[in-house]
C-alpha cells in the first residue's frame, strides 16, 4: 500500500533531534558516493495577472544506504508586496491561504511508490534542523542568547533546532507586528522554559545574541554587518546578509554541494536554485517573479565545507570573535528522501496516515 500523510500526520511521528540526525546522514552520504541529488529547479511562467507569476519547483534525491528516493514538487502563484516597510514574497495556490507542496517517496529496490506526504510540516523541520546543524558545530559553546527575526513557522522550527545544538536560556525577538512577535515569545517561554523578551527594533535583536536567525520573507537583507558583535554566530532563511555583513563573517560552514551529472562536469552549480522562465510576449522580462540569480558560493576563500570540519581537515571556528555563518549550499534534493524516509518508518510503524491501493499508481504500459 502506498502512503498518504498530511501535515497532521507528519506532526505526530517528526521531532527535530530525528529530522537533524536523518541530514547528517544524507549529507555524509553524499560525500561518499552512496547517495546523489540535484539543485533546486524552478519553472516561472507568466500568468494574465501582471503581477503575479506561475512558479513550479522541485528537488530529488535518492540514496543507495538507506534505499529512498524522493521528489519534493511546489507548484505556486508568487507575488511581491510591501508591509510595514519590508518587500515580502508572498504565495498561494488557488487561493490565498491555500498552498500545495509535496513529497513522493519511493523505494529505490523495486521503485514502488511508498509515500505520498504534505511537505509543509516537514519543510519547516528540515529547514531549521539546517540551522541547527550549523549552530552545533560552528556557535560557541557557551552560546546562550538566540536574536530571531520573525516569528512564523521557520522561527519555531530554528528555535527548536538551536535548543539541541545549544543550551539556550534566553530569546530575543522581533517582526514588524507587535502582536505576533508578542505572542511568539510567550509561546516560546512556555514551552522551553526560557526568558523570552518581544523588541521594537530589528536592531535590539542583535545585542547580546550569540546566535543570529533571519526568519523571514522579506526580500532585503536582515543579517546586517555593523549590527553583528563578535562571536555571533548567525544563520539565514533567504532574506540575505548586507555587504557589511559578508565581510563582517570570518567563516562560512557550507554542508555542501550537489554533484555535477555524470560526464558534465561544467554543469555543476553552487547556486541553491536554478530557474527557467517562460514570459508573456508583451513583457519586457518576465514581471514575474524571476528572482535574482544566487551566487553559491559568496563567501570565497572563508567557506569551510561540513564534510571538512568533522574530518578535521579544516576549522570551523577558530577563537571565541568569530564571526561565523552557516548555509546549506544546495543539498535540498538529500534533505528529502532522508527525512521523508524517517517520516514514512515512523507512520507505518504507529499505523498513522491513509492507504491507497499502490496498484492506483502502476500501469501495464511500458513508460
Amino acid at each position: 500500500m502506498t502512503r498518504l500523510l498530511n501535515n497532521d500526520d507528519v506532526k505526530q511521528v517528526l521531532t527535530m533531534s530525528m529530522t537533524m540526525k536523518a541530514l547528517e546522514d544524507a549529507y555524509r552520504q553524499t560525500w561518499t558516493g552512496e547517495a546523489t541529488c540535484r539543485p533546486r529547479i524552478d519553472i516561472e511562467i507568466a500568468t494574465n495577472h501582471p503581477e503575479h507569476t506561475y512558479r513550479w519547483g522541485t528537488m530529488e534525491g535518492g540514496s543507495a544506504t538507506s534505499g529512498y528516493f524522493a521528489i519534493r514538487m511546489k507548484s505556486d502563484i508568487v507575488y511581491r508586496t510591501e508591509y510595514a516597510g519590508a518587500q515580502t514574497e508572498e504565495k498561494y495556490c488557488v487561493r490565498p491561504g491555500l498552498f500545495c507542496g509535496l513529497v513522493m517517496l519511493f523505494r529505490v529496490e523495486n521503485a514502488e511508490p511508498l509515500a505520498i506526504i504534505n511537505e509543509g510540516y516537514l519543510q519547516h523541520f528540515r529547514v531549521g534542523a539546517d540551522a541547527g546543524i550549523g549552530a552545533r558545530y560552528m556557535a560557541r559553546e557557551d552560546a546562550r542568547v538566540v536574536g530571531m527575526l520573525g516569528s512564523g513557522g521557520m522561527a519555531r522550527s530554528h528555535l527548536e533546532a538551536l535548543m539541541q545544538a545549544r543550551r539556550i536560556e534566553r530569546l530575543q525577538v522581533y517582526s514588524p507586528t507587535p502582536a505576533h512577535r508578542e505572542a511568539y515569545a510567550r509561546e516560546m517561554a512556555e514551552k522551553y522554559g526560557i526568558e523570552a523578551v518581544a523588541l521594537d527594533t530589528p536592531r535590539a535583536v542583535f545585542r547580546g545574541a550569540d546566535v543570529v536567525c533571519g526568519c523571514t520573507d522579506t526580500r532585503r537583507p536582515v543579517i546586517m554587518g555593523e549590527w553583528l558583535e563578535p562571536g555571533t554566530h548567525a544563520v539565514d532563511v533567504g532574506s540575505g546578509l548586507d555587504a557589511d555583513a559578508y565581510q563582517r563573517v570570518d567563516v562560512a560552514l557550507r554542508m555542501g554541494t550537489a554533484p555535477a551529472p555524470l560526464g558534465l562536469p561544467e554543469w555543476q552549480v553552487e547556486d541553491p536554485y536554478v530557474a527557467y522562465i517562460a514570459r508573456r510576449p508583451d513583457t519586457e522580462i518576465s514581471r514575474s517573479m524571476s528572482r535574482e540569480r544566487a551566487r553559491g558560493r559568496r563567501f570565497g576563500d572563508k567557506t569551510v565545507f561540513l564534510e571538512d570540519v568533522l574530518s578535521g581537515r579544516a576549522p570551523g571556528r577558530r577563537s571565541a570573535q568569530d564571526v561565523t555563518y552557516s548555509e546549506r549550499g544546495n543539498l535540498q534534493g538529500a534533505q528529502f528522501f532522508a527525512v521523508a524516509g524517517a517520516v514514512y518508518e515512523a507512520a507505518t510503524a504507529a499505523g498513522i496516515g491513509r492507504e491507497l491501493p499502490t496498484e492506483w499508481f502502476l500501469q501495464d504500459i511500458r513508460d
